[in-house]
């Protein structure tokens, strides 16, 4: 079959390639699946290019690229709850191929990081970063349906007008405002905000917009263009403000079980309509991953982007 093939770290996005690679079978207790399409996620650019700080223990070449996947199933054992014909959707490495889509690798993240980590409270108010991205989206949808005030940030007009289309009632554009923190001042009354959700690397300027013992999230392993923050700590010290590191990976990890306890508490919410799913892009076909790459990395795609592979017969195990 045909996969997205990391055999040794890139140096550019434009050496991504698609490769042939052995079929996978259906074997024990592992479910057949036909990928009909994959969510393009950030953390796939650092996965490729060796930039991902985790990859040393989790992600080493060679490895099939990607993340989030949905499509159908082809094969699954006689016990599982999964039958052949069920849609599916969910996120495992190695989704980058034909036979393996916007959300498992972002609603999760964006839920568990803000509900679990953040301990969001109904009436609050919350800074979401990047809000037009696939997470930011995520994220504002999700504190809205809690009763939250929600203010995001992103990097353009257009963008800030689709954040407020999923949830976000005011939005700066950090590119026009470059001390975009004095908006949110001015917007919360000079009070801050209690709630930050940075998966950019913003904490440092964050600080000078937050409430007292307010939280501020920090999601993955958020770097502006490739750079982490050093953060001025009488700055947390003087507001009393918790800085939380979460990552959803390393949470499953540790608790595998938390993967099922967060989609209970999802799917009501897909629903109803509380959190909607987005779509912005769609790229077709396995050849197109190297540009859907260099777009995201580029801040061009709001919302969601899909890469649909070629259907032709090829399956993914899980």
């Amino acid at each position: 079959m045909k996969a997205i093939l990391i055999d040794k770290f890139c140096e550019t996005l434009g050496q991504v390639r698609v490769s042939e690679v052995p079929s996978p079978e259906a074997t024990g207790d592992n479910i057949l699946i036909q990928v009909r399409g994959v969510g393009v996620n950030y953390v796939d650019t650092l996965y490729a290019l060796g930039k991902h700080q985790n990859n040393k223990r989790h992600v080493t070449p060679p490895f099939i690229l990607g993340l989030e996947f949905a499509g159908i199933v082809l094969a699954a054992p006689a016990d599982c709850e999964f039958q052949k014909g069920d849609a599916v959707f969910g996120d495992h490495a190695g989704a980058y191929a034909e036979a393996a889509a916007g959300l498992a690798a972002t609603l999760p993240v964006a839920y568990d990081g803000l509900v679990s980590a953040g301990r969001l409270r109904a009436g609050e108010t919350v800074l979401v970063h990047a809000a037009a991205g696939g997470l930011g989206v995520m994220a504002c949808q999700i504190a809205a349906s809690r009763g939250c005030r929600v203010i995001g940030t992103a990097g353009s007009d257009d963008k800030c007008k689709y954040a407020k289309g999923y949830g976000a009632s005011e939005c700066v554009n950090y590119t026009a405002d470059k001390k975009w923190w004095e908006k949110v001042n001015a917007m919360t009354g000079g009070r801050g905000v209690d709630v930050v959700f940075d998966p950019v690397g913003l904490v440092e300027p964050s600080l000078r917009c937050m409430a007292s013992k307010g939280r501020i999230v920090v999601v993955g392993f958020a770097g502006l263009d490739g750079n982490f923050e050093k953060i001025a700590m009488n700055r947390i010290l003087l507001k009393q403000v918790e800085l939380i590191g979460y990552r959803f990976g390393q949470s499953l990890r540790e608790n595998p079980a938390r993967r099922e306890e967060i989609w209970e508490q999802l799917y009501p919410m897909l629903e109803y309509l509380s959190v909607k799913p987005t779509l912005s892009v769609m790229y077709e076909g396995l050849e197109s991953v190297p540009r859907a790459l260099r777009d995201i990395s580029e801040r061009k795609i709001f919302g969601k982007a899909v890469v649909r592979p070629a259907i032709g017969g090829s399956v993914h195990r899980l």
